[in-house]
């Protein structure tokens, strides 16, 4: 049945292909952008986009409510890093930072879904629209993961799940059955740059594996793997020769585009299930 959808968007082509979609299956979209964060075109593809500096809390809260909207999307990134500083919050988020008994990614986000709740409206999957964006388990590219990269997704898979665990990052890079980096705040792509920096002062040949994984209790609303064609350049870049990501729990923006041109730089790409095992 058609709504009035609200959209809270980061950065990225992930809350246009959400809006995108959302206006397909007939309903209205009222987005939320951030200064500086939120793609300019989002106004070209929604119906309605409030914009607000990072911290604001009360200000979107009360353009959604006042354009009737009953439930609400977050899509895209926001970096975690800017609790540090160059944000100036609002009362209502001071007081919800005050609350919190720590700064993980989920503590916050899940404080923020019961700011919504207070006002009458329930954050929903960021998938939703979206299930076709999301692979099936198997091997995504022409070519697949050789016996050694193989080796290194079993390891990495685990390491992965591991640290995820932690609400710490969702992403480890291995090379060699070892751990080269976790990611943390910094994002996939900084990851990948961190570790091809670390391979090549080793002096060791190129190619390192990257692993995505979704949290072991992962929570859609908020918080989704995400991968995409601006990924493949970074790929090229650090020399990337295999992904492995989590089937059904990561979406794969443009995915046919992505997938072709992981095909063109011969990276093997496998979406796996959490207890399955790697396919040689």
């Amino acid at each position: 049945m058609p709504e009035t959808i609200g959209l809270i968007a980061g950065s990225g082509r992930f809350p246009l292909l959400f809006a995108e979609e959302a206006k397909r299956n007939g309903h209205r979209v009222v987005a939320i952008g951030l200064s500086g964060v939120t793609d300019p075109s989002l106004s070209d593809i929604a119906d309605e986009v409030h914009t607000f500096k990072l911290g604001k809390v009360n200000g979107p809260l009360k353009a959604l409510k006042d354009a009737g909207v009953k439930r609400v999307v977050m899509a895209g990134k926001v970096q975690h890093n800017s609790l540090f500083g160059g944000i100036l919050p609002d009362l209502r988020a001071v007081k919800i930072l005050a609350g919190l008994r720590d700064r993980r990614t989920d503590t916050i986000l899940r404080a923020v879904a019961d700011e919504f709740a207070k006002e009458g409206m329930e954050l929903i999957s960021s998938a939703t629209h979206l299930a076709h964006l999301m692979p099936g388990p198997g091997v995504l590219t022409k070519r697949s993961p050789t016996k050694a990269e193989n080796a290194d997704i079993e390891f990495g898979w685990r390491a992965a799940k591991a640290v995820a665990g932690f609400d710490i990052g969702q992403s480890v890079v291995i090379r060699d059955k070892a751990v080269v980096a976790v990611e943390a705040m910094e994002g996939t792509d900084e990851l990948l740059m961190r570790a091809n920096d670390i391979v090549r002062r080793h002096d060791r040949k190129p190619g390192i594996v990257l692993v995505k994984v979704a949290k072991p209790k992962q929570d859609f609303r908020f918080d989704l793997p995400v991968l995409g064609t601006n990924s493949l350049a970074v790929f090229e870049k650090t020399q990337v020769t295999a992904v492995a990501v989590e089937a059904k729990k990561t979406l794969l923006i443009d995915k046919e585009s992505f997938l072709e041109g992981a095909d063109r730089l011969k990276i093997a790409v496998v979406a796996l299930e959490d207890s399955a095992e790697v396919a040689l």
